[in-house]
């Protein structure tokens, strides 16, 4: 029910009402009072949604419903001492109950890992046929929200379909789907609600994206609102990430123990820099790395280690991990059964003609081992004195890709339009405007394998294949 305050106002001496519509807060269940349910249920009562919290443990159901945390964690009992007391939260055992009473469900309840190193899903499938048997008694549009961490595909793969077949209602029509995934850090987690580092709704339909973003309008006016599959995978990619952040560190530290290095003053000054260490530069799925300093500098750190007779796996797993990825463009390329293949980009970056360790360059060795064709373009690669001198390093400090800088001179041409002129397929290395244009001109059975992530108009053509996307 919608309801009306008024605001008194004077005008032209006669009292009169401002009245305005207020629009009542959607009534939220959580399911699962774990760590995340119960920070969720304490945070959107203190937002002012009345909200009823369910657990199969009575234990935990009865600590809430008492304003009792059931876990150590800052501020938390004060937001459920507040919210039992003000009538907007509850709790109980009864799931059902708990969805029929609200318009929206968050579902946080475990999922560990299972035997075989994958996720136990058996939690979500038993809340999904639970909040399926309460909306087949509804009628009002109700929007289930998992949070759990799950594998990409979970939400609409595994909870779904047990709510459609229970329910014998259609999400988007019926009711709402949405993966909302958490980004609370134990010990300032309401903290981390009322300021997150980023709001991500997944949805399936733009009426479910306008509710749930609604509800966090007063945390975040700006959510990030994407697919159901890529919310998924952005969670385990920020978990992921912060435990690399975690191992690097720590062989940081391994390796500066026995050099007599004071590790904490080395990554003190190493997170000053927002420009590159902390910052979106090189995170983006793309090619090899290569250059000057990279590739060999990651090989002296790894030699050191060695010599001090440290373990740094993750370092030390860089090089083939980078190797993996000229394996992969080669895969590529022979899925297009080309004869003939044009490379567009040879030094290791755009605007430079630097040569040292280019990826690029064992891309073509591979391919001309396996007998094919190659012709190339690079707008910045032109003869000349500068260009011999660095064929002539590569030849010393690479001997396996001598028989490709022999051959380069050669296989270069002047425009990318003759460098395409007769491939079957064309690998794009390098995102400039002259490459893209050039593409129009392409056979039109010619197959595009890009290693860089052109724009949407490219990735839209025919015969296109992404190598990471």
């Amino acid at each position: 029910m919608n309801m009306y305050v008024g605001n008194l106002k004077t005008a032209r001496n006669v009292d009169v009402f401002d009245f305005k519509l207020i629009e009542p807060k959607d009534a939220i269940s959580v399911i699962g009072l774990g760590y995340v349910g119960a920070v969720s249920l304490a945070c959107l009562s203190s937002l002012g949604h009345r909200v009823v919290g369910a657990d199969i443990d009575a234990r935990k159901v009865d600590a809430i419903a008492c304003g009792q945390s059931p876990i150590v964690e800052d501020r938390l009992g004060d937001l459920l001492t507040e919210g039992v007391s003000s009538d907007l939260l509850s709790a109980t055992t009864d799931v059902k109950r708990a969805v029929l009473e609200t318009d929206i469900t968050f579902v946080s309840v475990g999922t560990p890992t299972s035997e075989d190193g994958g996720c136990d899903t058996r939690a979500i499938e038993a809340v999904a046929r639970s909040i399926g048997e309460a909306l087949r008694e509804k009628d009002d549009f109700h929007v289930v929200v998992l949070r759990c961490s799950v594998p990409p595909g979970t939400t609409l793969k595994v909870m779904l379909p047990e709510i459609e077949r229970v329910s014998g209602k259609i999400a988007g029509t019926d009711f709402g789907i949405c993966f909302n995934p958490e980004f609370l850090r134990e010990g300032t987690a309401v903290a981390d609600f009322h300021a997150p580092p980023k709001t991500v709704i997944g949805v399936t339909d733009p009426r479910t994206a306008s509710i749930i973003a609604k509800l966090y309008a007063p945390v975040d006016a700006k959510p990030i609102v994407t697919t159901v599959e890529v919310a998924e995978l952005v969670k385990y990619v920020d978990n992921v990430w912060h435990a690399t952040k975690v191992c690097f560190g720590n062989e940081v530290g391994r390796l500066c123990k026995p050099l007599g290095i004071d590790s904490h003053e080395v990554m003190d000054i190493f997170i000053q820099d927002t420009k590159l260490n902390l910052s979106p530069y090189y995170l983006k799925p793309g090619f090899a790395f290569g250059g000057s300093c990279l590739p060999k500098e990651v090989r002296a750190v790894s030699h050191l280690a060695e010599q001090l007779g440290v373990d740094v796996p993750m370092i030390d797993a860089l090089i083939p991990s980078n190797r993996e990825q000229v394996e992969q463009a080669v895969r590529l390329v022979r899925t297009t059964f080309a004869k003939r293949v044009a490379i567009l980009g040879v030094a290791f970056k755009p605007g430079t003609d630097d040569l040292r360790e280019s990826p690029v360059l064992d891309l073509i060795a591979e391919l001309m081992r396996e007998g094919i064709e190659v012709t190339a373009y690079d707008p910045a690669i032109r003869p000349g004195p500068h260009i011999a001198q660095q064929f002539d390093y590569m030849r010393y400090a690479a001997p396996h890709l001598k028989a490709v800088v022999d051959v380069l001179p050669r296989i270069l041409k002047a425009t990318p339009e003759a460098a395409i002129a007769k491939a079957d397929a064309i690998v794009v290395s390098q995102n400039q405007p002259a490459i893209r244009s050039a593409l129009a001109s392409r056979k039109k059975e010619a197959a595009v394998v890009d290693l860089v992530r052109m724009p949407a108009t490219a990735r839209a053509s025919a015969n296109y294949i992404g190598i990471g996307w």
